[in-house]
């Protein structure tokens, strides 16, 4: 049945509120693990920061003396550390908003201003998650080109894998080079036991590992995962187990940690997070910028390096 004639209607009523939701829904890749697990580096002094590495000798299984014996006039040879240093890197984002903007009302905040500035907080954020952990060589401020960090995966040249004609050069005379990837091949067990063996060759002990989705899914592939299922009670629904987040093998156990974003150029990081760190010249500020109209503009800026504490403490397997 129709309703009766000259009965008032929501298609009719004139005046109706909208029915807005007062919240905004946020969904997007925005964690940034690798600097939430990493160690904290002291303050740099000047824009380029130095630390010191240093190897001993090989072990030797003819170190074997006589009785009373004198050295004389010979000595061993000294153990020289070595300088390294990488370069802090401007971070900035900026945003301006009308004030006729921050006058009306509005749903989901309260503020248009603070709600870009929480927004471009969390892109800078995400901005150093990717530098930190890219494949990035590092540079002096020469003109219009800005000073840039040299990335973790740059650092790297004893413990790596490479694909077919990749190379890495690490650092040298002051700089990081990015290291050239290789041929791009299927990721398999094999080649992370084989820098898992490497990496323990040359004393390190990386605990976390670092991967995009899709090689999570496939480490979660490996023939060594425990189990499939779960057993469960009575009236309990069952668990199929598809994914694998510790690694055990011979060297020890590592976490394995897949990133949302920061290794989309296919890369699997092994980290010691004692032996890399970030350190910071100034930290996340939120500068309110001069007037120039009818509007507020404000910039946050940030300036930090990668500390790369020693790069035989990790691996990466590239070209993945």
């Amino acid at each position: 049945m129709t309703a009766i004639t000259n009965t008032a209607t929501t298609l009719t009523t004139k005046g109706i509120r909208e029915s807005l939701e007062d919240v905004v829904h946020r969904v997007a890749p925005t964690k940034t693990p690798f600097q939430d697990n990493v160690a904290s580096s002291p303050k740099p002094k000047t824009t380029f920061h130095e630390w010191q590495t240093e190897t001993p000798t090989a072990p030797a299984s003819t170190n074997y003396q006589l009785e009373g014996d004198d050295l004389g006039s010979t000595y061993g040879a000294e153990v020289v550390t070595t300088r390294v240093g990488n370069y802090c890197q401007i971070f900035r984002k900026s945003g301006i908003v009308s004030a006729t903007d921050q006058a009306v009302v509005t749903a989901g905040r309260d503020n248009e201003l603070n709600r870009q500035r929480v927004i471009k907080a969390i892109e800078l954020k995400t901005d150093m998650e990717m530098t930190f952990m890219a494949n990035l060589g590092s540079g002096a401020e020469s003109g219009a080109t800005p000073r840039k960090c040299g990335g973790f995966q740059a650092w790297i040249t004893s413990n790596k894998s490479l694909g077919a004609g990749g190379s890495t050069t690490g650092f040298s005379s002051g700089t990081v080079t990015a290291a050239t990837a290789g041929t791009t091949r299927t990721y398999t067990e094999t080649l992370f036991k084989a820098v898992r063996a490497t990496a323990f060759s040359n004393g390190a002990t990386p605990s976390q590992v670092y991967m995009n989705g899709t090689t999570k899914q496939q480490m979660s592939a490996f023939t060594g995962i425990a189990s499939i299922r779960v057993n469960v009670g009575q009236n309990e629904q069952a668990t199929i187990i598809g994914a694998a987040d510790v690694y055990l093998d011979d060297f020890g156990k590592c976490s394995l940690i897949p990133h949302q974003y920061a290794l989309a150029t296919a890369a699997v990081l092994l980290v010691d997070p004692e032996y890399v760190g970030i350190s910071t010249l100034r930290g996340m500020t939120t500068e309110m910028m001069a007037k120039t109209g009818d509007a507020d503009k404000f910039m946050l800026i940030a300036e930090k390096t990668l500390v790369m504490k020693n790069e035989k403490a990790h691996a990466v397997i590239f070209a993945v």
